[in-house]
């Protein structure tokens, strides 16, 4: 009997809301009904609600919302919306589970965590005491090779992850007041790449008789050069001091490379030498070209080289003193002036002005990539991007699965002898002396103008430039002119010098 009638009621209610609509605007400052008559069954309908099970309950509320029109949906809405809200972040401590909330906050980028601090001193105090920014600028020097190398030459790395015997941990406004300085230099780094801002240091190699450093490759201890004079000489990169000169190639040494057990070499005496990089000590001779090697690569136990012949060899490398030939490829119609690989493909370029890509596992040809109007010197190929550089004194963005040509760059005098890129940049030197940096990610967008491609052109060498490398703070380049350059982007001082050079080159040539 009672349920027949609350049914009655509500349909009766239902009605004169629905007829109420037609009739009246919403007004959200209206005022309650508070007449006797509704006091009365609104109290009723309450005893009755509060004898009601939970699931009852919410029952009821449900076909009572179902009889309502969608303002007063509207209504109802407002009114829940600050019930259904909780500050989690301060409630969580106070049930002891500090460090959720603080792993919860250890997601925020930094101008989230920067919002985070603002809300209330609960909240800030979580991500205090919870060390957030020391955690943020640890999880950037994991992830980031631009980070790792800031905090290993601005020296903060000491001052993350776990302290070591002895040392103290800083506090929070430490790393507080770290991370702005970190973004400053992050933006003062890329500004001087922007702008060609750097210090300049200079090692001049005085070789004897033939002039010129075909090769090179550096870390943080050191750089490796291979050079006209048939030497590869090693150089200390504080003092800048050759440490160790290797000899026993007959010929200039065109390329190589090195990891943390061999140095790899390969040169105009139609050679490819091992040497233990520790004690320089020639501990192995590959005789198979023919002619001139004239570029190399090697990584997870395999090498490939190419030469002056025409021909690509592909070895298994056991160990140093253990190397075997694999395959040799053959297809270019003139020297093949460079190779590289991956797990995927290997890709090679030549005087014949084409790009021929290859699989790595089989060795079999792939496919040819066009394009270049003269013979091609020097390219990089990692993921999908081939970038290529030729004496047609253009640069050529490629595509290698479609083999489509995505750019091209041009704006170098002569020929384009070295090319490298990263995800941000491309680097290249040619035989008209000069370094050009171009930006990589407009060069990869086709609604990019060409002209806005180039950021800057360097100009110290006074000859011809054969080889660079780069990272995100400086470029080593080495050249015809018997130099190799350090480019330093991070430590570049406004104030000291309008050239972008140190006060006093040379004090830095040795």
């Amino acid at each position: 009997m009672i349920k027949m009638e609350t049914d009655k009621i509500m349909d009766e209610t239902n009605s004169n809301a629905q007829a109420f609509t037609t009739t009246m605007l919403y007004d959200p400052v209206r005022k309650k009904d508070s007449s006797p008559t509704y006091q009365t069954e609104r109290d009723v309908c309450f005893q009755y609600f509060t004898q009601w099970t939970e699931a009852a309950q919410v029952d009821f509320v449900e076909q009572l919302l179902s009889r309502m029109c969608h303002y007063q949906h509207g209504q109802i809405n407002a009114f829940l919306k600050p019930m259904l809200q909780r500050d989690f972040i301060t409630l969580l401590p106070k049930k002891g589970l500090d460090h959720i909330a603080e792993n919860i906050l250890s997601y925020l980028d930094a101008e989230s965590l920067k919002s985070a601090e603002l809300v209330c001193k609960e909240w800030l105090r979580v991500i205090s005491e919870g060390m957030l920014w020391k955690k943020l600028i640890e999880r950037k020097v994991r992830t980031d090779s631009l980070w790792r190398g800031l905090a290993e030459r601005r020296n903060w790395m000491q001052h993350l992850f776990k302290p070591r015997p002895g040392q103290t941990q800083r506090p929070h406004s430490f790393h507080r007041e770290l991370f702005p300085k970190i973004m400053n230099d992050i933006d003062s780094i890329e500004n001087n790449w922007r702008t060609g801002r750097h210090m300049l240091r200079r090692i001049n190699c005085r070789s004897e008789n033939s002039k010129g450093v075909y090769c090179l490759q550096y870390d943080d201890g050191k750089i490796v050069s291979g050079l006209r004079d048939n030497t590869i000489k090693i150089w200390d990169r504080t003092d800048l001091q050759c440490v160790k000169t290797l000899m026993g190639h007959t010929g200039s040494v065109l390329c190589l490379q090195y990891d943390d057990k061999v140095i790899i070499s390969g040169s105009s005496d139609s050679t490819v030498r091992v040497w233990d990089v520790n004690t320089g000590e020639m501990v192995n001779t590959l005789i198979h070209h023919c002619e001139a090697v004239l570029h190399l690569r090697f990584n997870n136990g395999m090498m490939v080289t190419c030469s002056k012949d025409r021909s690509i060899a592909v070895w298994d490398m056991t160990s140093p003193s253990e190397i075997t030939l694999r395959r040799v490829l053959v297809g270019h119609r003139a020297a093949v002036n460079v190779v590289d690989f991956d797990e995927k493909y290997i890709v090679s370029a030549s005087g014949d002005r084409t790009i021929k890509v290859w699989s790595t596992s089989s060795c079999e040809f792939v496919r040819t990539l066009n394009g270049h109007k003269r013979g091609i010197a020097c390219l990089q190929y990692r993921d999908r991007l081939v970038v290529s550089g030729s004496s047609d004194n253009s640069i050529r963005l490629w595509d290698i699965e479609c083999g489509a040509c995505l750019r091209v760059l041009e704006g170098h005098e002569e020929l384009v002898r070295c090319i490298r890129f990263d995800t941000k940049r491309i680097v290249s030197g040619a035989y008209d002396g000069k370094i050009k940096v171009w930006d990589l990610v407009a060069a990869l967008d086709p609604r990019a103008a060409s002209n806005t491609l180039c950021l800057n052109t360097l100009v110290e060498h006074t000859g011809r430039v054969f080889r660079l490398q780069f990272d995100e703070f400086q470029i080593v380049s080495s050249s015809h002119d018997d130099t190799i350059l350090i480019w330093d982007f991070l430590n570049f001082t406004p104030n000291e010098n309008k050239t972008g050079r140190t006060p006093s080159p040379a004090l830095m040539e040795h």
